[in-house]
């Protein structure tokens, strides 16, 4: 519909009888009909123009061989960039500075440090009381393998541990074949 034939029917709309506003004379509401008339063209004139240069836009980018994902990291790179440049980033950089230099952030984090190396030094000690126990056991059983072994096998730890392999033994493999959780030596205390 062009401005003519809208201009008709706002004039047909007010000349039917049409309320007005209060204080609005009828030719100060048709002044505004028509200027509302040409704005509308001018809104769909330049949504036209935006179109054309946005699809002219559109074929410089593929000619360039800018792809949607280039623009995507440009628009990243860039947006982080107005972040690192904000004054909000600034004064949180800035903030965490002064608190890495401060007195308590360096107790802190000595404090730390030293906990950390008596852990480290405890499991490091514990590893070397475990590893001699074992060494002190390996140790004894070989020595005595040739003349104890039928003794040890026939012992109360040895049974309850052989026991305990058995039941495990038995609950894997069950799960494996689709058996249920309870084994003949169940009634043995779990690992």
């Amino acid at each position: 519909m062009d401005s003519s034939e809208q201009g008709s029917s706002m004039n047909a709309g007010i000349a039917a009888g049409m309320t007005l506003p209060p204080g609005v004379t009828e030719e100060e509401a048709e002044e505004m009909q028509m200027e509302l008339i040409k704005v509308e063209d001018e809104i769909e004139t330049l949504r036209q123009v935006l179109v054309a240069k946005e699809r002219h836009a559109a074929e410089l980018k593929h000619r360039l061989g800018i792809s949607p994902l280039s623009e995507i990291k440009q628009n990243i790179t860039k947006g982080w960039h107005d972040v690192q440049c904000s004054n909000a980033y600034l004064t949180a950089s800035a903030t965490l500075e002064d608190i890495g230099r401060s007195d308590a952030y360096k107790r802190t984090q000595e404090t730390l440090s030293q906990a950390g190396q008596v852990t480290s030094a405890a499991f490091s000690s514990m590893g070397s009381a475990i590893r001699s126990r074992f060494g002190e056991m390996s140790s004894n059983l070989s020595m005595r393998h040739s003349l104890s072994m039928p003794a040890m096998r026939n012992s109360p730890s040895f049974k309850s541990f052989e026991d305990k392999v058995e039941n495990m033994k038995y609950k894997v493999m069950g799960r494996a074949n689709g058996e249920n959780d309870h084994s003949p030596t169940s009634n043995n205390a779990p690992l």
